[in-house]
């Protein structure tokens, strides 16, 4: 009986079998034919994708060709024009830019700031010209400066360059940067006894600068108000460091000068940025030491720790009056920025607590800044 019912038992099952195979493939066909289907469509999709991808590319290459065409036309005509000794009317358009600030403090209320427009093109392959104006008030009426007009040489041999006409001397760090592109608010207190803010001339500036793998750089400045030397050193770290210093004598007239109109400076900067790309993440220590009939100095550290926002803490002192301050900026492009200080100033026997919103906007051309 036992053998009976288990080969019964294997029938039925061998009659069952069939059904449930023929189902499974059933079932697998249809799952083929859906996986078919979306393959054919995202095929499909692709190569579309791919057309139109090809059509764009073909549009930028013939434009890219254009371009090029008309680059080396421009380019020969140029090259015709300077053996002739002309240069083309279109060629040397000067760059136009302009720079508007303003700020706001607790003491003051809102004041409009000095504005700035800057024109600089190439002369010719010879020269570099460079004009700057600023606009600003006083005593309730808008009033013009003469700020930059000078000419620069570009190709002499060795290393060597030569400025004349107005431009910001060369001693010390922040001098020749103009204004907007400063970390704080103000100038320090040594630039404002010394320089009153900043120290330009008329005259001729001559530098040069050594082939070596360290900046070495030796200059010296004549003018109408007196002589100026001044040499710079620096050098990369590894990827991620760089440094400058720089020493600098004046010897001017006294009115040129707040002291005796002889000031002796040293000055260095310290940049680090991760492997060089100070786009995310960088800081700047930078200081300078003057020295006159009295002496000052000042040391700021700036440190961006987001890719659009900063933060920096100065101390800048001269003999017996010093200040604090400490800032906070954001700078949604490289053309816009707007920065929050507070200044603790010891300058007077009472001590003055200052608040400060200032906004800088850069339209049309500007040039990148030096180290």
């Amino acid at each position: 009986m036992r053998t009976i019912s288990v080969v019964v038992a294997l029938l039925l099952l061998g009659t069952h079998m069939p059904v449930v195979h023929a189902q499974d493939l059933e079932d697998e066909v249809a799952e083929l034919r859906a996986l078919l289907t979306e393959v054919q469509q995202n095929y499909e999709a692709r190569i579309s994708d791919l057309e139109i991808r090809l059509a764009k590319a073909e549009q930028l290459a013939s434009g890219a060709r254009r371009e090029a065409t008309e680059a080396f036309d421009i380019a020969e005509q140029t090259a015709i024009d300077q053996s002739a000794g002309t240069s083309a009317a279109n060629t040397f358009n000067p760059a136009l830019g302009a720079v508007l600030s303003g700020v706001y403090s607790d003491n003051d209320g809102f004041e409009l700031g000095e504005a700035e427009v800057n024109l600089k093109a190439d002369v010719d392959d010879k020269f570099f010209g460079n004009l700057t104006f600023a606009v600003g008030e006083e005593g309730g009426e808008g009033e013009i400066e003469l700020e930059e007009a000078w000419l620069q040489t570009t190709s002499l041999p060795g290393g060597a360059t030569l400025r004349g006409g107005r431009f910001f001397s060369g001693a010390g760090y922040l001098n020749e940067f103009h204004r907007h592109v400063d970390d704080f608010v103000d100038r320090p207190l040594p630039y404002q006894a010394f320089y009153d803010g900043q120290y330009k001339v008329d005259g001729l500036q001559a530098r040069w600068v050594a082939k070596t793998s360290m900046l070495f750089e030796l200059g010296a400045e004549a003018s109408t108000s007196g002589e100026t030397l001044l040499a710079n050193f620096g050098g990369d770290i590894g990827a991620s460091n760089s440094w400058q210093v720089g020493l600098s004598w004046v010897k001017t007239d006294p009115d040129a000068l707040i002291g005796d109109g002889e000031l002796a400076l040293v000055d260095f900067v310290w940049k680090w940025a991760p492997n060089g790309n100070s786009g995310l993440r960088n800081f700047k220590l930078q200081g300078e030491y003057f020295s006159s009939e009295e002496s000052g100095w000042y040391l700021q550290g700036v440190w961006q720790f987001l890719p659009q926002w900063r933060a920096g803490l100065r101390h800048d002192t001269v003999e017996d009056a010093d200040r604090d301050s400490l800032m906070l900026d954001w700078s949604p492009s490289e053309y816009s920025r707007l920065r929050l200080q507070y200044t603790n100033d010891r300058v007077f026997a009472e001590t003055d607590d200052q608040w400060f919103l200032q906004y800088i906007m850069s339209l049309g051309a500007h040039g990148a800044h030096q180290f």
